[in-house]
């Protein structure tokens, strides 16, 4: 195993910073602690930084639970930016636990130790970067097996060296908890899932006030793939990106993303900013903003499962198709939602794209100045649609539909809903119906469709040329 490397700016009142420990003192100090040998069995004296994490994760590290639930209130949608994953504003309290030296050896067998005896919470050093240079099957760090809090400061990072061998950062397997306060995971690179986070089957990940940045997968989920549970809040996943789906975070179980920031991710298929597939999609009051994917989804695709989308803005976003959100074979509810300025490059649904066997609701929300090159300015609808008390206007189609297309396999209903100054280059610059498709306009709970280019509708009853 190569030595670990780090960087660290020595804190006041500790000069000189810390000493390089080698990867085998500290592996001396895990075997210890786990087997409760001797050190001097082995032939290597341990430190004092190294026998302070021992004795602590020994005595006091035996519950099931080692850090209490914290509560986040705080920040909100309406362009409040609140301190999502910059450790700006008021610093919530977190659980004591025991101090992991500025050294990603002291934290490899921090974390070994904690797994062995149950759990722990780590407090890492302020102004460092541990920086990992050996691959740990896959990872950069011990797989997490139980529940273990690593609690950043100010400036706390956790980074892949540039120029080692591939690994993602952190694994969390069957049976771990993994909980991030205050933390920046960067630099992860692996040819499978996960570039900077791999949550498995039966794992649990929460980031807090925590960004997930600058980490590459050779298939899904570029920041983060989640197979397990994972709570993403205050935190921000940017500028990662996917071979396949999800540039930011990848889902197939339970994602639950508040008050955070999916912003300028890349993805080689579907969903730049999020890719959701047979899991369960919850979003409140975030940003999924300056995405990009290869095919469908700029912003989310949400495929065969089910979500609610609420108090968040989807935003300049870009796709070869559905540039802001697409959603297939599943279920999906939009509500106070802003889906807004999203192009796509090559197709349709510059806003969002409703695709076969797939029913989505949207509720008090406002779909405006998106693009498409083909059909659908703002939506592209293939199957069942309703629109409650939300506004569509300002977009534009290179053909037909303006502010919407109705597929002839779609059945589009609006209550007390808005389509108004959008622009299709060809035909129905409000709403285009294609042939048999069915349109119910509702007109005596408000639904107003004016003033669109060159006219309002085509095969919508109800609705005036």
């Amino acid at each position: 195993m190569n030595q670990q490397d780090h960087i660290h700016e020595p804190e006041p009142g500790r000069p000189g910073g810390h000493e390089t420990r080698s990867p085998r003192r500290w592996w001396a100090v895990g075997l210890a602690g786990v087997t409760g040998l001797a050190l001097t069995t082995v032939g290597i004296a341990a430190t004092p930084a190294a026998d302070a994490i021992g004795r602590a994760l020994t005595t006091d590290n035996h519950t099931g639970n080692p850090h209490p639930p914290n509560s986040d209130n705080r920040g909100g949608y309406q362009g409040q930016h609140d301190d999502r994953g910059t450790g700006k504003g008021e610093k919530e309290k977190k659980p004591p636990g025991t101090p992991v030296p500025c050294d990603a050896d002291a934290l490899i067998a921090a974390i070994t130790l904690a797994n062995a005896h149950g759990g722990a919470v780590l407090d890492l050093a302020s102004k460092c970067t541990y920086l990992l240079t050996a691959n740990l099957d896959g990872s950069g760090l011990p797989a997490i097996t139980t529940p273990i809090t690593l609690n950043g400061d100010k400036h706390t990072t956790i980074k892949r060296a540039a120029a080692v061998e591939q690994f993602r950062i952190l694994t969390v397997n069957v049976g771990g908890d993994l909980t991030l306060n205050h933390l920046t995971i960067a630099g992860g690179r692996t040819g499978s899932d996960g570039g900077g986070i791999l949550v498995d089957p039966g794992g649990t990940l929460t980031t807090k006030h925590s960004t997930i940045t600058r980490n590459i997968a050779a298939t899904a989920g570029g920041g983060i793939g989640n197979n397990g549970t994972t709570t993403v809040t205050h935190s921000t996943i940017n500028r990662n990106t996917a071979g396949t789906p999800g540039g930011g975070i990848w889902n197939t179980g339970l994602l639950t993303v508040t008050k955070s920031d999916i912003t300028a991710n890349l993805s080689g298929a579907s969903g730049g900013g999020i890719q959701s597939t047979n899991g369960t999609l919850l979003v409140d009051h975030s940003r999924i903003n300056a995405n990009q994917s290869v095919t469908a989804g700029g912003g989310l695709e949400a495929f065969n499962g089910s979500g609610t989308i609420t108090n968040t803005e989807i935003a300049g976003n870009t796709g070869r198709a559905a540039g802001g959100a697409t959603v297939s074979q599943g279920q999906l509810t939009f509500r106070n939602v802003l889906i807004a300025s999203n192009t796509t490059t090559m197709a349709l649904a510059g806003g969002l794209n409703v695709n076969p066997d797939t029913v989505v609701t949207v509720e008090d929300s406002t779909i405006k100045n998106n693009t498409a090159v083909a059909n659908g300015g703002g939506i592209f609808n293939f199957d069942l649609l309703v629109l409650r008390n939300t506004k569509v206007f300002g977009n534009q189609s290179g053909n037909q539909g303006g502010g919407i297309y109705n597929n002839f396999t779609g059945a589009l209903t609006l209550f007390n809903s808005q389509v108004v100054e959008n622009i299709a280059t060809t035909d129905g610059g409000g709403i285009f119906n294609n042939a048999i498709g069915v349109v119910d306009l509702n007109p005596a709970t408000g639904t107003v469709v004016t003033k669109n280019r060159p006219n309002n509708c085509v095969n919508v009853p109800g609705c005036a040329g």
